[in-house]
């Protein structure tokens, strides 16, 4: 019997592909830092302590992002991210310290933060409240609500206060056994790839945190829930068509009220880490924008999971960089700009966008000029290199998204949008 051949299918050989394209752009940009370090002799560029930080900074904007991605994918907008960071933040402290148990705090800041979501629920969903009007009320509602608890519950304790709780107890760190001091080794060389891929290794090998690594899991989890179920379908179909999803017999409100509750939590999971991980203890302003710079993780990944951890991977790591590194790191970092402008002047050329190709030579030429006058950045600037990068991805990435198409539309059973 001749056996069957069989072609893969449409969606399978798009899948492939975009993996193929992330990986080569993934060991594209790793390969342009090793080159750099080499360059300006910057050895925080690509060094274990910085990727370490990398990963550390870009836990809580990943699950922000997270969230931003499942609340959007169903059709309503979640600017309240950071309101229910903040919740999350004040949920682990109050369970963490009450309890003395870690697991205690992660579940109670899980808890905190659907709550926030259910509250964005409620308003967006069931009252038909604009959803940045909401969003923008919950970042208002969240100092004052976990100030006062705190004033409430935590002035009295050791250590506590109005703006900040008593310290909390720890979760223990993992590391891959044989990995710290070998790898540590090779790092010291400053031995070309070698060292550099040693430094990326350790770093994200050693001292993990649990929430870290429930993190990193979460984001094929999401993707299999969203792509691969019927609940994932459903859901997205509310974030495309809701009166369609409704025709075809699907609980659109249900949808929604799941996907943005499990946005909360996935956003307290970030303030969880920030008050537990990070730092020892609940402290007011922890969050400190990290829920707006998720939503630009969001938009700069598309609305898709991947992309959405390279986002706050990128985040991650100009955070790492400056705390690290210092002006001298971030201040070779114009160079690889000023030459990705280029090139994207170069391409842009090619494709004959000639406005477009003349603005991003122009501002290459800019960032190269001072890149080559200067031996270091402001410190002010610098302390701000995350947020400046997030409006600059955002004005390069405007021009290849695609939101969900009702996304932020108001929707009312049986009468349409």
């Amino acid at each position: 019997m001749e056996q069957e051949i069989r072609t893969p299918a449409p969606d399978t050989e798009d899948r492939e592909r975009r993996r193929s394209r992330l990986l080569l752009v993934g060991g594209g940009i790793f390969v342009a830092l090793i080159l750099l370090r080499l360059i300006t002799g910057e050895s925080d560029i690509t060094s274990s302590g910085t990727m370490s930080a990398t990963l550390a900074l870009a836990v809580p904007i990943g699950m922000a992002a997270l969230g931003g991605m499942w609340s959007e994918r169903s059709g309503v907008i979640n600017i309240g991210l950071e309101g229910m960071m903040t919740f999350g933040t004040w949920g682990a402290a109050f369970a963490s310290y009450f309890s003395g148990n870690p697991w205690l705090g992660l579940l109670g800041g899980i808890v905190a933060g659907a709550v926030g979501g259910l509250l964005h629920a409620v308003a967006t969903v069931t009252f038909g409240v604009d959803h940045i009007v909401s969003g923008v009320a919950i970042n208002i509602l969240a100092p004052g609500v976990t100030r006062y608890l705190s004033d409430l519950l935590f002035t009295d304790e050791q250590g506590g206060g109005a703006t900040q709780s008593p310290p909390l107890p720890n979760f223990p760190t993992w590391s891959v056994p044989g990995v710290g001091k070998p790898l540590g080794s090779l790092e010291k060389h400053h031995w070309i790839l070698v060292s550099d891929l040693a430094g990326l290794v350790r770093g994200v090998l050693t001292n993990l945190s649990p929430i870290t690594l429930l993190g990193i899991l979460l984001i094929p989890v999401s993707y299999y829930l969203l792509w691969r179920t019927a609940f994932g379908l459903r859901l997205r179909s509310c974030g495309e068509n809701p009166v369609a999803a409704e025709s075809l017999g699907v609980k659109v409100y249900r949808m929604k009220y799941a996907s943005v509750v499990i946005s909360g939590a996935f956003a307290g999971i970030g303030g969880v880490f920030l008050a537990m991980v990070a730092s020892s203890n609940y402290q007011e302003g922890q969050v400190n924008g990290r829920g707006y710079i998720g939503l630009a993780a969001m938009i700069f990944g598309n609305w898709r999971p991947g992309m959405v951890a390279g986002g706050a991977g990128l985040f991650g790591y100009t955070d790492a960089l400056q705390l690290r590194g210092g002006t001298g790191a971030v201040h070779a970092m114009l160079l690889l700009i000023g030459i990705g402008l280029l090139a994207l002047a170069v391409w842009r050329g090619y494709r004959r966008r000639v406005v477009a190709a003349a603005i991003s030579a122009v501002v290459a030429a800019g960032v190269l000029v001072w890149f080559f006058l200067t031996d270091a950045l402001p410190r002010e600037i610098v302390t701000y290199s995350p947020h400046i990068t997030t409006l600059l991805v955002l004005a390069f990435a405007a021009q290849r998204l695609r939101m969900p198409a009702a996304d932020g539309m108001r929707y009312r059973k049986g009468g349409g949008h």
